[in-house]
């Protein structure tokens, strides 16, 4: 953006603020004459249409085809996010469905889960929320029961609260009562650890100390290791509702949605952007091509990241059109990471 705008006067700001917030209302280029019947704006058509050719010479609204309409720019959108938003309140209905359905269990205690179906849900868009970085999530208390042809499920809590369910396919038959024995064993070491140092120390345990271990200490250890083997890690992120996006005329062209859908499939775009919001405070915003991938050149992701004991585990988001609502996206965002902290961490209180 051209360091000009530091020059706009009031009357340019106001206009601006008008426009943008006209087009994500209506989603349909904006004129001079719908800007003159706005109450807002005291202006004649002709001195409106003047101060939009100042704003399109700085590179902040720009007209689509042969509309004489404009829409805001890249550069449009983020002079409007930085400086001329205003962030409403969250409604307190909205904030009671994300208290209730925070406090919630499914069958596999998924927090994340929820989490992102939350924001889909809610904000109509797509909902996504990286799961709690392994090192610093605790495994708490883990045993196994049996299953038929030498499956095992596993249940395993971390964080005091998250309850994981895994079924794991052994080599040979274990009754209830070695499979018992195996949990105890596992409880009285490594109860307390990161997920990160169990896996550690169980591959070195099974490297170096095989001599050392009687059978049913080593029949523990490999089941540990079938269940915190890498695969564990590879869901990276819980992506909900991503169909919402095909509802935006802006998003619903069929390469544009192609090379959308191939990025989160992929998701090391996604991951990328999410990582990068990690390392900052508070809500981030990413518009359009600033987010330096092609396929999200017409969309805006909004993020915040959560805590577990005042550690940053991981980040949680929205992702929609550059047109979309950001008074409204803003807050969802920040009061859900809030939440969802706080449902993951037992001991805290939860924030209003």
């Amino acid at each position: 953006m051209s360091n000009d705008t530091r020059y706009l006067n009031e009357r340019s700001l106001q206009l601006l603020k008008t426009l943008v917030e006209r087009y994500i209302s209506d989603g349909q280029p904006v004129g001079s004459r719908v800007l003159s019947k706005d109450t807002d704006i005291n202006l004649s058509p002709a001195t409106i249409r003047n101060v939009m050719a100042d704003l399109e010479d700085l590179g902040l609204i720009h007209s689509p085809h042969t509309s004489a309409g404009r829409i805001p720019t890249v550069s449009g959108y983020r002079l409007f996010v930085d400086s001329l938003l205003t962030v409403k309140p969250l409604d307190s209905n909205d904030i009671t469905r994300l208290h209730q359905g925070l406090s919630e269990r499914d069958g596999d205690g998924n927090m994340v889960g929820i989490a992102s179906r939350l924001l889909a849900e809610l904000t109509k868009m797509a909902g996504v929320v990286t799961l709690p970085k392994k090192e610093l999530v605790c495994l708490r208390h883990i045993e196994f029961l049996p299953l038929s042809n030498k499956r095992v499920l596993v249940i395993f809590v971390t964080n005091e609260q998250e309850v994981h369910n895994k079924v794991i396919y052994t080599d040979k038959l274990f009754n209830a009562s070695e499979l018992q024995q195996a949990g105890a064993y596992l409880n009285s070491i490594y109860s307390g650890h990161s997920l990160s140092a169990v896996r550690s120390a169980v591959l070195n345990e099974l490297q170096d100390a095989q001599m050392s271990l009687n059978q049913g200490m080593l029949d523990a250890i490999r089941m540990a290791q079938l269940t915190f083997e890498s695969g564990h890690d590879n869901d990276d992120y819980v992506l909900t509702g991503e169909t919402n996006l095909m509802g935006f005329s802006e998003l619903s062209g069929r390469d544009h949605l192609k090379k959308l859908f191939e990025a989160f499939s992929q998701k090391q775009d996604v991951i990328h952007l999410l990582d990068q919001s990690m390392k900052a405070d508070g809500v981030q915003i990413f518009i359009g091509e600033e987010s330096g991938y092609r396929a999200f050149d017409q969309c805006s992701l909004v993020t915040s990241s959560y805590s577990i004991n005042d550690e940053v585990v991981g980040v949680l988001g929205v992702i929609g059109p550059t047109r979309m609502a950001y008074e409204k996206i803003i807050p969802f965002v920040d009061v859900t990471a809030k939440l969802l902290g706080a449902a993951l961490n037992p001991k805290t209180t939860t924030p209003s």
